[in-house]
């Protein structure tokens, strides 16, 4: 694979994010049967540091204190996301909160015209209000009865805005395996904190499941840090899809959860309204580099 030219090793990486998020939301539900979600989360971030231990002793100048500020803004939004995921998919219908956080980069763009004074010209407008839409067809408000985990997951999703655009800036001037790691060795002390009053130990069957979550977190993270360092999020955001199929299956095939078309529809809609915007980005990018190119 090394061999392989970066886009094709980044779709890899992609694929492979996708297949371990997609695994890890399945044992989420199935642990969250015992214990408090929250509860969850706290061995989500001590397992999955510890499957990173091996890569941290290996390469001993991987974390370095001089990127810290970032790396505690990116942890600082990750346990938000973290909390609210797992809340959301315990309590949830799990393709529902996949479509919702869909929209993250869609309030990732609206957070660069607000804080950042980008300008929004038609296209990346189009994209935002078609990505709202879809977000409609899956809520419909006012038909749809808003439950404490469908607030979690749009809690989750603006959360998952302002650690994308960390995770953007880190895998430009750091290694993605530091950037993954980091976020481990920070939320990890935090949510142990923040779980204390929904406490529980688990009991011996649901370890194994336990050390599912912190693998597939770990190899998750890993594994989308190094994608969109190897290629630009318009390349590998496409792929997506199939966490949203995989995700999508698993709700119906092992939790009996049943989508309506609305619902399928919507978000596809959100993910093709965040691939657009993507597009827009690398296009926008390019033509920052050439002199007298307009933006359109």
């Amino acid at each position: 694979m090394l061999n392989l030219p970066a886009s094709y090793r980044a779709v890899f990486w992609m694929v492979l994010s996708c297949a371990s998020f997609a695994g890890l939301w399945v044992l989420i539900r199935l642990a969250s049967q015992e214990l408090h979600p929250f509860a969850v989360v706290v061995w989500r971030n001590f397992i999955g540091l510890l499957w990173l231990t091996p890569m941290l002793l290996m390469n001993p100048g991987l974390i370095r204190l001089d990127r810290l500020r970032g790396h505690m803004r990116r942890a600082a939004s990750g346990v938000i996301a973290t909390f609210a995921t797992f809340y959301a998919v315990s309590n949830a219908p799990m393709a529902n909160v996949l479509a919702i956080n869909y929209t993250a980069p869609l309030f990732a763009t609206i957070g660069a015209m607000l804080f950042l004074g980008e300008k929004v010209r038609w296209v990346r407008g189009l994209a935002l209000a078609v990505g709202f839409l879809g977000m409609l067809l899956v809520l419909r408000p006012g038909s749809t009865e808003m439950t404490p985990g469908l607030w979690a997951a749009i809690v989750s999703a603006l959360a998952t805005a302002l650690s994308l655009i960390a995770i953007k800036a880190l895998t430009g001037i750091d290694d993605a395996r530091a950037v993954a790691a980091w976020s481990f060795i920070l939320t990890t002390p935090v949510s142990m904190v923040l779980a204390i009053p929904f406490w529980s130990w688990p009991t011996a069957q649901l370890w194994p499941i336990l050390i599912g979550i912190g693998g597939c977190a770990a190899l998750g993270q890993l594994s989308l840090s190094k994608a969109f360092a190897l290629a630009d999020a318009s390349a590998v955001m496409p792929f997506d899809f199939v966490r949203f199929g995989l995700i999508t299956l698993a709700g119906i095939t092992i939790f009996g959860e049943r989508y309506d078309f609305l619902t399928i529809v919507g978000g596809s809609i959100i993910l093709a309204a965040s691939i657009t915007l993507a597009l827009r980005e690398r296009a926008l990018n390019r033509a920052q580099g050439q002199a007298g190119s307009p933006d359109t």
